[in-house]
């Protein structure tokens, strides 16, 4: 039940939640590593009862900042957030506001003072996932909220990255190949893109393996499985580079030797050697999409659901038929 005065209070979410009111604090803040489960509980029920942390309202027309923060988690693919935030930048210009940018790792704790001083009107999340930890915060701070990467909904401008993952599979078998191995770190929309991936790689009876590795891991992620797959696809892109330069580092060429498919960004792709075969994702279309979308709720304009952005598997130098 909850508070009979009207204002829904922590205590009145910690009670439905089944939890104590020091938890439901902890998701919101981010202070403190809760289960995602439990997480999961909390968030239903703030988004139930229609929980605000006090002075959460949107700001009237009249009061508001002109700022949209966007929520930016560095890790695996800083190419393209920077290309994301560059676009985002320029269609929030036009729109007459400015973007702060929120660079924590999780993006919580930064959320949680952006959003409780009141310094932005409404926050865009990059790579948001459906157990993102960030999603509580943004309930209880009662401002319009864009989650990039999510996969449906009215506040969300979806990336669907199965279908590159089928195109993945299906332009290696194309070419020959039947031992594939995936690197890629496990999050978000990635795991999306290796469903698609898995599920054409099955249809064809190809033999593949998914192995996380970052940029410090792959001699070992090499040494560990080559000779081997004769095709590598490349789930991150500040893994590119380190793995070309140790590919020729062990006299292996590329793709005379060993196929290379990276999932990255077009600033990335621009950089390498040889133009990769690559899922190049459309950071700067997200971006333009995210800002719209933003400005779209604030202005109280109703629902705009949004088709689903598919990143396309542009062929380049990198890709052939595996050798012998």
């Amino acid at each position: 039940m909850t508070n009979p005065r009207g204002a829904v209070t922590i205590t009145d979410v910690a009670n439905a939640a089944g939890v104590s009111a020091s938890t439901v604090s902890y998701v919101i803040t981010g202070k403190r590593t809760i289960s995602p489960a439990t997480r999961r509980r909390v968030e239903e029920t703030i988004r139930t009862l229609g929980y605000r942390r006090r002075g959460g309202s949107p700001a009237p027309l009249a009061a508001r900042a002109g700022v949209l923060a966007v929520a930016v988690a560095l890790d695996s693919h800083p190419g393209a957030a920077m290309e994301f935030f560059a676009a985002a930048a320029g269609a929030a210009r036009d729109l007459g506001f400015d973007l702060l940018l929120v660079t924590d790792d999780t993006g919580t704790a930064g959320l949680h003072r952006v959003t409780s001083a009141g310094l932005a009107d409404a926050v865009i999340v990059l790579d948001a996932g459906d157990d993102d930890p960030r999603i509580p915060v943004l309930l209880a701070s009662g401002r319009p909220a864009i989650l990039v990467g999510r996969h449906r909904g009215p506040a969300a401008v979806p990336l669907d990255f199965a279908p590159a993952g089928q195109a993945c599979a299906t332009h290696l078998a194309g070419l020959g190949h039947r031992s594939i191995a995936h690197l890629t770190p496990s999050a978000g929309n990635r795991l999306r893109y290796l469903a698609g991936f898995r599920e054409s790689v099955a249809h064809r009876g190809l033999e593949a393996l998914s192995r996380p590795c970052g940029p410090e891991d792959v001699p070992r992620c090499l040494d560990e499985l080559l000779p081997g797959p004769t095709a590598l696809v490349v789930h991150d892109e500040a893994v590119l580079p380190v793995l070309l330069a140790d590919l020729g580092r062990r006299g292996l060429r590329v793709p005379a030797d060993v196929s290379v498919v990276a999932v990255c960004s077009a600033t990335v792709a621009t950089r390498q050697r040889s133009h990769p075969t690559a899922v190049v994702i459309p950071a700067p279309e997200l971006g333009v999409r995210a800002v719209e979308l933003a400005v779209h709720r604030l202005d109280g304009a109703g629902e705009l659901e949004q088709e689903p952005v598919t990143p396309a598997l542009v062929i380049g130098e990198t890709t052939g038929p595996p050798a012998g």
